[in-house]
């Protein structure tokens, strides 16, 4: 997420702007980061307004005036887990989405590029990421960072996204087939 602002919605950063249809709007670029031992990494986050409401996704965040959904990704990536990687390495996008949520007592919109990265390495430990990278906005609702087996993934009982994020990323160890898919969301849901 950018940076929040004196004109930022509160919860929210200053990259979240009114779009046409009066919701809260941005686009954003998220990475499906997978390690070698075909474990996937994702953020658990909180409402500002509902801190018992909490949900898993992945990584990414809004896409910055003048950057592209590829920039935006690993840069988002690096400040969110201090993990640094060439934007060659991100394969896709892999999936779009379009996501209408409710969020810090707000309805807002936003449309994803999701990318897939894979480490060679088996994960980065959580104690070795960094949360240097957090804006205040993350700082207040981001609680931790965590590498997932799938198998685990799909028995939490807290909100998972994107939606069926667990056979997305099964479907996508094998290597991606070039086909770009797409996720919708017309209904005001989780994040």
């Amino acid at each position: 997420m950018t940076a929040a602002s004196a004109g930022a919605t509160p919860g929210l950063g200053s990259d979240w702007v009114p779009g046409p249809d009066g919701l809260l709007y941005r686009r954003a670029a998220r990475v499906i980061l997978v390690d070698a031992s075909d474990r996937v990494l994702l953020l658990r986050g909180h409402d500002v307004d509902e801190p018992s409401r909490t949900w898993w996704f992945t990584i990414g965040g809004g896409i910055d005036a003048g950057e592209d959904a590829r920039s935006a990704a690993v840069r988002e990536l690096r400040e969110e887990t201090g993990i640094e990687i060439a934007a060659a390495v991100l394969v896709g996008p892999v999936v779009t989405r379009s996501a209408v949520f409710d969020f810090s007592a707000r309805t807002c919109r936003q449309d994803e590029e999701i990318f897939l990265a894979r480490l060679d390495l088996h994960g980065v430990h959580e104690d070795e990421m960094s949360r240097a990278g957090w804006t205040d906005v993350e700082q207040q609702i981001l609680d931790e960072l965590r590498w997932w087996h799938l198998d685990a993934l799909a028995a939490v009982t807290e909100e998972v996204f994107p939606e069926g994020l667990v056979d997305l990323v099964r479907g996508l160890l094998a290597g991606w087939d070039g086909v770009t898919r797409h996720l919708g969301s017309s209904e005001p849901t989780g994040r």
